[in-house]
C-alpha cells in the first residue's frame, strides 16, 4: 500500500497549472512536496494568506507566519497577506479550485466527515465546511480503514458531516475512487494491492 508521502505525492497529480488551491492539514500539508515540474499553482490559507511556501528549516521559522493548521510556513515572493473574511469571501465566491482535505468518514454518495469525532476536544471546525460547499473540486486523502481496521470509507458516515455530496475524488493508501452516480467507480489500484483486496476494504458500494 501506498505511504503517507507516495498519497501526497499521488494527490499533487490532481494539481492543474495555474489554478489556486487550499490544503487541509494532515497528508494533504505534504503535497507541496511533490507538485509535478512545469505545473505552477498558489496556495490558499483560509486564515489569510495566498502563495504559500515549503516548510521552514529549522532555525528559519517565523512564528508570524503559519497555515490553517498552526504550522510554521514560509512565504514566496508573490504571497499577499489579509483578513479571514477577505480569505473566506475567495472561498464562498467560488474562488478556488480545488481542496485537498483529509478525512474521518467518507461516504459512498460523497459525504464527507473530517471536523469532529464525538466526545473528544475540538479545536473548532476551522475552514472546511465553507471550503467544500465553495471550491469547485474537492479531494480527499486518507487511509483507507481507522486504527481498528475498520472502513473508513463507508455506505453513510456515522460521524457529523461537513458536507453532503461533495468529494468529488478519494486517495486512499490503497488507492483511487472517484465518486459516481450509484457509488463509488475504482480508477486506480496503489502498489502490491489488488482489486478483490480493495472492493473487500471498502463498505461502500463500488460500481464497475
Amino acid at each position: 500500500m501506498w505511504d503517507r508521502n507516495q498519497m501526497a505525492a499521488r494527490a499533487a497529480k490532481e494539481l492543474k497549472d495555474g489554478t489556486y488551491v487550499n490544503l487541509g492539514i494532515g497528508i494533504p500539508t505534504l503535497v507541496p512536496n511533490f507538485i509535478p515540474e512545469g505545473v505552477t499553482v498558489t496556495l490558499q490559507s483560509e486564515n489569510g494568506m495566498l502563495g504559500m511556501g515549503p516548510f521552514p528549516y529549522e532555525g528559519d521559522e517565523d512564528p508570524d507566519l503559519i497555515n490553517a493548521g498552526k504550522q510554521t510556513i514560509t512565504e514566496v515572493p508573490n504571497t499577499a497577506y489579509f483578513d479571514s473574511a477577505t480569505s473566506f469571501g475567495m472561498i464562498r465566491g467560488g474562488k478556488i479550485a480545488m481542496a485537498i482535505l483529509g478525512a474521518m468518514e467518507v461516504s459512498e454518495n460523497g459525504d464527507l466527515a473530517n471536523w469532529m469525532i464525538p466526545g473528544k476536544l475540538v479545536k473548532g471546525m476551522g475552514g472546511a465546511m465553507d471550503l467544500v460547499a465553495g471550491v469547485k473540486r474537492v479531494v480527499v486523502v486518507m487511509d483507507h480503514a481507522n486504527k481498528h481496521g475498520e472502513s473508513k470509507v463507508l455506505k453513510e458516515c456515522t460521524l457529523p458531516l461537513t458536507g453532503k455530496g461533495v468529494v468529488d475524488r478519494i486517495i486512499s493508501n490503497m488507492g483511487v475512487m472517484d465518486v459516481v452516480p450509484g457509488g463509488l467507480k475504482i480508477v486506480e489500484l496503489a502498489d502490491g494491492v489488488t482489486e478483490a483486496e480493495l472492493r473487500a476494504a471498502t463498505e461502500a458500494t463500488i460500481v464497475d
